[in-house]
């Protein structure tokens, strides 16, 4: 029997999912953080700026950026590791990763990227002093496979950082709702030529667990001193865990 999963509203195989996923990540690509300013109106980057600063990356930390797309954090983790720390950018879709990797060099930042799949990290146990995610965990199929890989690479007293959409304050449903919905996929059409891959990006966010779900998500696969912190009326929620 084939086992199901969730693709936006749509209920698919999990083999579809992933080549689905790929082909959403591979359209949007080139535009994604174009993108990404219209979509949040700049406040990803208040929201990554945060999740930085929470990660108190220090000279010589080994930091793991999942999903890390076009290298926004791992560009600011690497000057923060310096020369003596190790940074790796990952991401599961090859089109997301070569666009991060040329922006990285470009920025004359050399750090090593790798194409890996977040459920069967290619790394050793206890490795790791941060481990981050951003905006990446909704499109995992087996969440709780990948976080609990998140938690084995981490070093005793090392921080998973999780951020991802969340679920919005009550009273601001409706009106989040008409944007997601129809200002979304235009703006998709008009700026990315792709208005499909940005109605599946809505449904994802509704699909992902909520704030207090995924905090027991990370809890079950054994991170302690769990905690999230809402930004921008729960719109984006940052989640961090401790490996003890």
């Amino acid at each position: 029997m084939t086992n199901t999963t969730h693709f936006g509203y749509q209920t698919v195989s999990e083999d579809d999912k992933v080549h689905k996923v790929a082909e959403v990540f591979h359209s949007v690509a080139a535009k994604y953080d174009v993108m990404n300013d219209f979509m949040s109106a700049g406040l990803h980057r208040i929201w990554k700026a945060f999740t930085i600063a929470q990660a108190g990356i220090r000279p010589g930390f080994k930091v793991l950026d999942i999903a890390g797309g076009t290298g926004d954090l791992s560009k600011a983790f690497a000057k923060q590791a310096g020369p003596s720390g190790e940074v790796w950018l990952t991401d599961i879709n090859e089109s997301m990763l070569r666009v991060g990797r040329d922006r990285l060099l470009n920025k004359g930042i050399p750090t090593p990227t790798l194409l890996c799949d977040a459920e069967k990290l290619p790394f050793p146990d206890n490795y790791f002093d941060r481990v981050s995610v951003a905006f990446g965990l909704r499109n995992m199929t087996h969440k709780d496979v990948a976080l609990s890989e998140m938690r084995r690479v981490l070093k005793p007293g090392g921080k998973l950082l999780v951020l991802e959409f969340s679920k919005v304050w009550e009273p601001l449903k409706k009106p989040y709702d008409v944007y997601s919905f129809s200002v979304l996929p235009w703006l998709g059409q008009k700026v990315a030529n792709d208005a499909e891959s940005y109605r599946y990006l809505a449904e994802s966010i509704r699909m992902h667990p909520d704030q207090e779900t995924l905090k027991k998500m990370m809890e079950d696969v054994g991170l302690e001193r769990v905690q999230y912190y809402n930004l921008t009326a729960g719109v984006a929620a940052l989640h961090t865990g401790i490996k003890l």
